[in-house]
């Protein structure tokens, strides 16, 4: 048999590595420290969701949805939609249900972008992001948010669009920093794309996850926005049901049908019982998303407070439920060495912060808390992180 010598792996897949995050996971679990690094909560969903999947499963609602997901489930989305960001959309022509957020963003990307097209991604960036663009033959085009506020330099963004952008990507609330974006900025990033002819795809996975009065706004909402908005969500966060897949995407017709197109390839469709137990979800009272601000409000309170009796510097997020800090003080090399030094020897896993960014060395100061955590978690990894004084004082 004669060796070919072929190339067995994609240039595509060559282009990035798999996620830190979850494999921080994995790393936590090898050294059993507390994981305030991938972002799921350790406490249960609301009783109705699982109520809800329960009685799904005993009505035998196990086969096929339509694969562009359960009707009772779009129509409650959209009644949901409506009331909470005021948007009205079709639930028949305006909605996909996905396997989450994540295979959200890849469907869009790979029904809208083609080769030689630009995307615009806000730096740093949640890590699926870079890798979905190369997935779809694109380009990503990295515009920096900088720190203390996460604001951006309009000139750079302005200077980032040309012809050849076909999309940019804005994730508010802003995993990892806890920006929120405002009005201000979206009013300026709407004009853009409409100048250029830009659609905008717009992750608002922790839209309910917000601080200090912080407002949450919906780009699609904005004028003249929502024919080119690709609004992507889902049960993860809000819900506590990281674990469950289910995600949806908004978009005007003519877009949601090339997305329904690639989704269906991708995956058929989300799991049909949970489907079923994301109507009661969606139908939850307003009380219910006041109560979780605050449960979220406390956690990020006690986060913040760790942080400060370790004598960690941090950015005080306005959303989502993760702290972005600088290690600067720590005399280490880089954020990997210093989270593989958490693990082995504090018993807390973080993420490094240059997983965040398309060049590693500008993140290589920052680590991301995770703090959607259970009191006694956060308790426990705060008594593990106070072994980290002894460090500072020998680095002082």
């Amino acid at each position: 048999m004669t060796q070919t010598g072929k190339q067995k792996i994609s240039q595509k897949a060559n282009q990035f590595t798999e996620s830190v995050i979850r494999e921080m996971t994995r790393v936590a679990l090898q050294y059993n420290a507390v994981n305030l690094a991938q972002g799921f909560p350790d406490f249960p969903c609301p009783l109705e969701l699982k109520q809800a999947a329960c009685a799904a499963i005993e009505e035998d609602v196990n086969q096929y949805a339509i694969t562009w997901g359960d009707k009772a489930f779009r129509h409650a989305i959209a009644e949901k939609v409506c009331w909470y960001l005021g948007l009205n959309v079709d639930p028949e022509r305006h909605m996909t249900v996905t396997c989450g957020s994540t295979e959200a963003m890849a469907a869009v990307m790979l029904a809208t972008l083609n080769p030689g097209d630009e995307v615009i991604v806000f730096e740093p960036y949640y890590e699926n992001y870079g890798p979905d663009a190369v997935l779809a033959g694109a380009t990503p085009r990295y515009v920096s948010l900088h720190p203390p506020e996460w604001t951006f330099d309009e000139a750079e963004l302005r200077n980032s669009f040309n012809e050849h952008t076909k999309a940019i990507i804005i994730n508010t609330p802003h995993n990892p920093t806890g920006k929120v974006f405002t009005r201000e900025e979206l009013n300026l990033i709407a004009e853009l794309c409409q100048k250029w002819d830009v659609l905008v795809f717009t992750d608002e996975i922790y839209e309910h996850i917000l601080y200090d009065g912080t407002q949450h706004i919906a780009m699609a909402t904005l004028p003249g926005m929502f024919e080119r908005t690709v609004t992507i969500n889902g049960l993860s966060k809000t819900y506590s049901v990281t674990g469950w897949r289910v995600g949806y995407i908004l978009a005007n017709s003519e877009l949601t049908g090339a997305i329904r197109k690639v989704h269906d390839f991708l995956t058929v469709g989300a799991p049909a019982p949970l489907q079923r137990a994301g109507v009661a979800a969606m139908q939850l009272p307003v009380s219910y998303y006041e109560d979780l601000s605050k449960l979220y409000h406390q956690k990020r309170d006690k986060i913040l407070q760790i942080l400060a009796a370790v004598g960690i510097p941090y950015f005080v997020p306005q959303g989502a439920y993760y702290v972005f800090a600088d290690i600067s003080d720590f005399g280490y090399k880089n954020d990997v060495e210093f989270c593989e030094y958490l693990i082995k020897e504090i018993g807390v896993a973080v993420v490094p912060g240059s997983s965040f960014f398309a060049q590693s060395e500008k993140g290589q100061k920052f680590i991301r808390f995770c703090f959607s955590k259970k009191p006694e978690t956060l308790a426990k990894a705060g008594e593990r992180l106070l072994k980290l004084q002894s460090l500072l004082q020998a680095v002082g």
